[in-house]
């Protein structure tokens, strides 16, 4: 007797987690780049991600992460496994105190409201080792990313973003409600930084404008590099759809 074939499409009774959801296609040198726009703080984001991949056949993943942040992403003690000293030898102190600020405000937002900011790109990379499908890690890192955003701004502004990055490392405090309706938008480095990302534009092209622009060329990089790779699942921020 033959199986019969798995039902893909939504029940009707329950909401479909795709309706409303932010969905572009874009067709560029014959490959087909679907883009999921998502919020950062959202279980409905993470739905979306499963629902797409579990209805339409894709050759790859590409997710706005750069391979240290998907390394702390995929084991948290990453960081406490260094050699510290080869950290400072090699430039990367910087890029290293950048992510653990970054952990750090991730891990008060999960306290205070149940869910892990960045986990709609947590279930993309475990759905793409599930399917055995090749994982693009697309964003810059985040080193040169706060580099240049600190080497852009005016000196007042650079101690603003050194004040924001010491408090997400040891602030127990609350995260503000504006930052988290930020961080819905889209753009966790934008919402970690919240007001001077929305009051300085040097720093707004840094965090949002310069990613965009990277996040693009790093896709037509990949597919390149993988010919075969015919449809491709983007899942980024919302906050990066329109660039």
């Amino acid at each position: 007797m033959n199986n019969p074939a798995p039902n893909t499409h939504p029940n009707p009774f329950t909401p479909d987690p795709l309706q409303d959801q932010p969905i572009a296609r874009v067709e560029r040198d014959g490959i087909e780049y679907v883009l999921l726009g998502t919020a950062h703080v959202s279980r409905t984001s993470v739905e979306a991600v499963n629902a797409l991949i579990e209805r339409e056949p894709f050759d790859a993943i590409a997710i706005e992460l750069c391979e240290s942040r998907a390394r702390g992403m995929r084991d948290p003690e990453a960081f406490s496994k260094m050699d510290l000293f080869q950290v400072i030898r090699t430039g990367k102190a910087g890029m290293v105190f950048a992510s653990l600020a970054l952990s750090s405000f991730q891990q008060r937002i999960a306290e205070q409201y149940g869910i892990e900011p960045g986990a709609e790109m947590k279930a993309a990379m475990t759905a793409a080792d599930a399917r055995g499908l090749p994982l693009w890690l697309v964003d810059r890192e985040i080193g040169i990313t706060l580099n240049h955003a600190y080497r852009g701004v005016r000196f007042r502004d650079r101690m603003g973003i050194i004040g924001s990055l010491l408090a997400s490392v040891f602030s127990r405090e609350d995260i503000d409600e504006a930052e988290i309706e930020k961080l819905k938008q889209g753009d966790i480095l934008e919402g970690a930084f919240g007001e001077f990302a929305r009051e300085s534009k040097p720093l707004y092209e840094a965090l949002i404008g310069e990613r965009d622009r990277f996040m693009a060329a790093r896709l037509r990089e990949e597919s390149t590099q993988h010919p075969a790779a015919k449809r491709v699942l983007v899942v980024i921020g919302a906050g990066h759809l329109a660039g």
